[in-house]
């Protein structure tokens, strides 16, 4: 593993695979190296042409935290990856990480291309809308020592699962590990802002994005997230849109590195 530092101190650890044309990939909520060897596979697939970042973002795994957040504190954190790969970068993100992917080219950081598969993105009736104080819920849970709550909210209003069906998540393996970065939930609650709304998206939004961006979504995905993929896609003048045959909310790492493989 090898770290960069962030411009307020903080530690960002990473693991890169391969030479050639930088390439960061941005996790979602709650994932990070050490439950998601899918971003590991990928650099693996991908070594001879890209040197690809499988990073923890803050909060996760390996990197530290530093308060209070701020979502410009993440877009540092990619731009101290940026400087280490020492040209532009492609960035790609997995659902929420994809919406900090997109804040972080409409700030102005050397970013040579925009990939996202999946953004969180809501803008009709076709499932419920994220409370509008789902980030001060998460905040109020994790302050009173009641994590698990806070990953239920998660699991419940923003992935859209049963209760039930989180209820017995509680016994699995999964659970300590989300419980354990509950805190993080809440940074990506942030990023998401009002884009799982049922509104259309805010116009002033990454306007000053002029790279191009391809949106990627599963075509065996949640109905809302297809049409959050061509509601994204139509929002940006330079974005396109594709779907991944047989894929829903995820996908394989041989069937991501062959899409970034694509890449013009």
């Amino acid at each position: 593993m090898s770290t960069v530092t962030s411009a307020d101190g903080t530690t960002i650890g990473y693991d890169a695979y391969g030479a050639g044309r930088p390439l960061i990939l941005i996790d979602g909520a709650t994932a990070h190296r050490a439950v998601n060897p899918v971003n590991a596979e990928v650099g693996q697939l991908l070594s001879d042409e890209f040197r690809t970042y499988a990073y923890d973002r803050r909060g996760r795994g390996a990197s530290t935290d530093t308060a209070p957040y701020a979502i410009q504190r993440e877009i540092e954190d990619l731009s101290a990856l940026i400087e280490d790969a020492g040209q532009p970068a492609i960035l790609f993100g997995w659902s929420s990480g994809a919406l900090l992917a997109l804040d972080a080219a409409a700030a102005g950081l050397p970013v040579s291309q925009v990939v996202l598969f999946e953004p969180p993105v809501v803008v009709d009736d076709v499932r419920p809308p994220l409370p509008s104080d789902y980030v001060e819920q998460l905040d109020a849970f994790v302050a009173a020592g009641r994590r698990d709550q806070a990953v239920e909210l998660f699991m419940t209003a923003a992935v859209g699962m049963p209760a039930e069906a989180v209820a017995g998540m509680k016994q699995s393996p999964f659970w300590a590990p989300v419980e354990e970065i509950a805190h993080t939930i809440a940074y990506d609650g942030r990023i998401i802002g009002t884009t799982m709304s049922g509104k259309p998206l805010p116009s002033d939004r990454w306007a000053d994005i002029k790279v191009p961006v391809l949106v990627l979504y599963g075509d065996k995905t949640w109905p809302a997230l297809s049409a959050g993929a061509q509601a994204v896609a139509a929002h940006l003048p330079s974005a396109s849109v594709k779907a991944v045959p047989g894929e829903n909310h995820s996908t394989e790492a041989s069937t991501l590195a062959a899409a970034l493989r694509d890449l013009t």
